[in-house]
């Protein structure tokens, strides 16, 4: 092992091949917090045989000291930080040095990183007429899967991904660009003119200024908002080796440049499956449509025949409460509270599935608890902010975790280029028949 790991080797676990009658050591790893993992590096090399593991649920594919994921008790760690003292006691850019350096910052360094940052947050002025080549009611993700990766074609002073400054240099420029480059998508849209950062505004308060305001009149952030904000983007930062995650580790694994590897993130974030989880929420708010009908689509969802389904309720990691859920929850009734939006239908229909998923021994029993969508999803539409646009704030949030990834990609040098091996269970060779002898 590298004398730079926490791992370390400290048993070996048998395979035995009773076809073959013969077995195989296999060296265990121990990490700092976690399960132990198998060492299956050197296996088809020593006994011919591969894994099979659809989806890679139990394949680590990597050693990383960012994000740790304890989805039984309900922990998430950013660099051995409980979520919970980050989203109380820190802001984003405090959150972002940490993922980025793995230290919170002291005063010094952070007044010099948010500086650093907020300089870095304008677009190139030619990339204003890459927008208007996209169709107005063209989606948000795909206006900044487009975007991101053409950053590559404007800053050719941050490619060489051999340069540990350039690399930097790089990952500032996304974490920066990407509020600016996600708020004109909305504009975009809705045919307003861009609005420019300002580099006097915090990053969560510029980035609303940018959605917001226009040149007309004066737009004065909501402080209780911008916070509300800020701590969205801390909760979704980074969440350990999710698909959109792995997707950044694997094309940056080819040695592509850093904005090429963040927009196939955005890219793997898009589907629903994955960063589209509060769409789908507001969604289904939108299908119940009173919290008259609730009643029967609790109905529904118990039954296992009925293929309706309640989105943003339990989660794939976290059998227990995600803990990023009970901030939002909180975060969810601040911006309610502030706002006066309690006459609104769809949130209204919310919060009583909120209390029903909370008291009702179904949903209490199998865990499914609101989750970290389904609390952002209220939030963004007590906000007024489209439902298109969900994603494309995740994808501002998730830029960070992403560019942290990359960055401890790059610097493994135990890293290899990702080739992931199959089970084959197509034809075997067959010989060629001519065209005239085929029936």
């Amino acid at each position: 092992m590298n004398e730079k790991n926490a791992a370390t080797q400290h048993a070996h676990m048998t395979l035995v091949d009773h076809a073959r009658g013969t077995s195989y050591d296999m060296p265990v790893i121990r990490g700092s917090v976690g399960p132990d993992v198998i060492d299956i590096r050197h296996l088809y090399t020593d006994t011919g045989y591969f894994t099979f593991d659809p989806g890679f649920t139990s394949t680590g594919s990597c050693e990383s000291k960012i994000t740790f994921i304890n989805g039984e008790e309900g922990i998430l760690l950013y660099r051995g930080y409980a979520i919970q003292d980050l989203a109380e006691h820190s802001d984003f850019m405090e959150v972002a040095y940490l993922l980025l350096k793995g230290e919170l910052p002291t005063a010094a360094e952070k007044t010099k990183f948010e500086h650093d940052i907020t300089y870095h947050s304008m677009l190139h002025e030619q990339i204003a007429y890459l927008y208007r080549g996209f169709r107005r009611d063209a989606h948000p993700m795909a206006v900044m899967c487009g975007v991101v990766g053409a950053l590559s074609a404007f800053y050719h002073d941050s490619l060489n991904i051999s340069d540990p400054r350039q690399r930097m240099i790089a990952s500032y420029r996304l974490v920066a660009k990407m509020p600016t480059i996600a708020a004109w998508a909305y504009k975009y849209a809705m045919g307003q003119p861009f609005i420019y950062p300002r580099n006097e505004m915090r990053y969560a308060e510029n980035f609303l200024h940018m959605m917001f305001a226009t040149p007309c009149e004066t737009y004065k952030v909501n402080p209780i908002l911008a916070k509300a904000m800020d701590r969205i983007l801390i909760l979704h930062a980074d969440h350990e080796q999710n698909a959109s995650t792995s997707t950044v580790r694997l094309a940056g694994s080819s040695g592509a440049n850093p904005f090429a590897c963040i927009a196939a993130g955005i890219a793997s974030l898009w589907g629903p499956a994955h960063g589209g989880a509060n769409e789908a929420v507001l969604n289904m708010l939108t299908k119940i449509g009173d919290k008259r009908h609730i009643p029967d689509y609790i109905r529904r969802a118990k039954d296992k025949s009925d293929s309706f389904r309640l989105m943003g309720f339990g989660h794939r990691v976290y059998k227990n409460y995600d803990p990023r859920a009970s901030i939002m929850r909180r975060t969810a009734h601040e911006v309610l509270g502030e706002l006066d939006k309690t006459d609104d239908p769809l949130l209204e229909v919310a919060m009583e599935l909120e209390r029903i998923a909370l008291s009702d021994e179904y949903f209490v029993e199998r865990r499914l608890y609101p989750n970290v969508d389904f609390y952002s999803g209220i939030i963004f539409k007590a906000m007024e902010i489209p439902t298109a646009m969900f994603t494309a704030l995740f994808a501002l949030a998730r830029t960070v975790g992403w560019i942290s990834q990359w960055n401890e990609m790059i610097e493994d040098p135990s890293q290899k280029i990702g080739r992931p091996r199959q089970l084959y269970s197509g034809q075997g060779l067959r010989p060629f028949k001519p065209i005239h002898q085929r029936m």
